[in-house]
């Protein structure tokens, strides 16, 4: 039977695959004891996978993922080992699993899509920055980037700025310790309605400036002063319908000076 739930130490996976190997090699692929040797294998060398797995130190929430497609590529290999060539599976099939979890990290858990030639020169400028950080104890600069990848400036910017669509994080993550802590919408800035409107000041400016004096002062004792018609009447000594027809024909000549600027 296979091996349910049985842990396996590297070296005896090692050998108890040798046979299991040699005997897959004679066995006609599609046929139930080629599936059980198979799947016999897979088990006893998911030790492999596992390892491979934490090397990438997945989330929790996608480490049963990694698992799976790791568990892909441990098949894959042992679909493809040849015995008789005198290779260790081991070597043979680390590549393997390796690159279908890269893969995976590479094309379904970026959270912004960008082409996959910055996916690739991400993952490389990343594997070199861990190197160099782990040799020198900082940051490598851009310029030592190039050196070490072979990059060109612009490769290692543009790969450097898509590492940052790689995650996002959510506009209710708090942003301060406790219950009533801030989230980050909280700091978020919003539309100022006084820009706009200085927009508009300085388009109306020349046209307030081109009106007559009893225009303007109109429209200062009207919109600055809030007064009402009847006292701006009073104040300019004419009545409160004559007001009311000069406030039309002016804000009517503004309207059109304003439609001529856009």
């Amino acid at each position: 039977m296979p091996l349910q739930n049985a842990v396996v130490g590297p070296a005896d996976a090692h050998a108890l695959s040798e046979p299991l190997f040699a005997r897959l090699h004679e066995l006609a692929e599609g046929t139930a004891e080629y599936s059980y040797v198979r799947n016999t294998l897979v088990e006893l060398n998911m030790w492999m996978v596992r390892q491979a797995a934490r090397r990438f130190q997945p989330s929790p929430e996608i480490h049963d993922d990694v698992l799976q497609v790791g568990t892909i590529g441990l098949i894959k290999a042992i679909n493809r080992f040849d015995p008789t060539r005198g290779f260790e599976f081991e070597a043979f099939a680390a590549p393997t699993i390796a690159g279908e979890i890269k893969r995976f990290f590479r094309d379904t858990t970026w959270a912004v899509r960008v082409p996959r030639r910055l996916k690739d020169c991400r993952a490389l400028l990343r594997e070199e920055a861990v190197a160099f950080e782990q040799r020198e104890g900082r940051a490598p600069t851009v310029c030592e980037l190039v050196r070490l990848t072979g990059l060109t400036e612009d490769e290692v910017v543009d790969g450097l700025r898509a590492a940052e669509g790689y995650g996002t994080v959510s506009l209710d993550a708090p942003t301060e310790p406790g219950p009533d802590g801030l989230s980050l919408a909280d700091r978020l800035g919003g539309d100022d309605p006084a820009l706009g409107r200085t927009d508009d000041l300085v388009t109306v400016a020349p046209l307030v400036a081109a009106l007559p004096e009893r225009e303007r002062a109109l429209l200062a004792m009207r919109f600055l002063q809030d007064m009402t018609q009847s006292q701006i009447g009073a104040e300019l000594g004419i009545s409160q319908m004559h007001v009311s027809r000069l406030l039309t024909r002016t804000l009517a000549t503004l309207r059109a000076g304003l439609a001529e600027r856009t």
